[in-house]
């Protein structure tokens, strides 16, 4: 990789990252261009897809529902070409690893509604309990189990009654109970494959897990 552009990467990112040193910063860089495979080509014009990253989410961080893990493939690709640039990987895990707990909701957030307006509509609430139920008791949900499951959420976070949670909703539920934060299903690494990646990112280790 070259060293120029390298630095210059670590130092761009550096100004929209505060969570990692720059030291940590360029590691995370050098992971991303062994992901890519593509020592030809100049990072700024690579990215992971979408099978690649579902790849990392299951292996690294433990993720299993794959509905969530599309949508956590989403929320990092801010841009919405449909793969993670060199800076949106950096930024995104700055956001799994050491994000504060207004990111972390905000990802969360981002992550559960998925038309774009804004809202989390009772469909999707159905939605994604239903898919939650299965991963974890495969047979056992009923639609009329989780319609009422559907009805607890919205009267416990719906706080305007407008029959959808938007982010101000979402976000004052959370705040009264933060294990409402992933209440639609996990979206953020547990702790331990958190410490376990940066042992291993920071160290300058790369293993087959990448």
């Amino acid at each position: 990789m070259d060293q120029k552009v390298l630095k210059r990467l670590v130092e761009s990112i550096s100004k929209s990252v505060n969570s990692f040193k720059k030291s940590e910063i360029e590691c995370l860089i050098r992971i991303f261009h062994n992901l890519v495979g593509r020592g030809d080509v100049k990072l700024a014009n690579v990215g992971l897809d979408r099978n690649t990253f579902r790849v990392i989410l299951h292996s690294v961080f433990g993720m299993t529902d794959d509905v969530l893990m599309n949508r956590v493939f989403f929320a990092f690709d801010k841009d919405n070409d449909n793969y993670i640039n060199v800076k949106e990987w950096v930024k995104g895990l700055s956001v799994f690893l050491r994000g504060t707990f207004e990111e972390k909701l905000k990802f969360c957030f981002e992550v559960y509604y998925f038309n774009g307006d804004g809202y989390i509509s009772r469909e999707r609430i159905y939605d994604m309990l239903k898919n939650s139920l299965h991963q974890q008791s495969p047979g056992e949900e009923t639609d009329e189990g989780i319609t009422e499951l559907v009805d607890i959420a919205l009267k416990k976070m719906d706080y305007d009654n407008d029959g959808k949670i938007s982010f101000a909703d979402f976000e004052k539920a959370v705040k009264e109970d933060r294990l409402l934060l992933e209440v639609f299903g996990p979206c953020l690494p547990e702790a331990k494959s958190c410490l376990d990646f940066e042992a291993l990112a920071f160290q300058h280790i790369l293993t087959s897990s990448f």
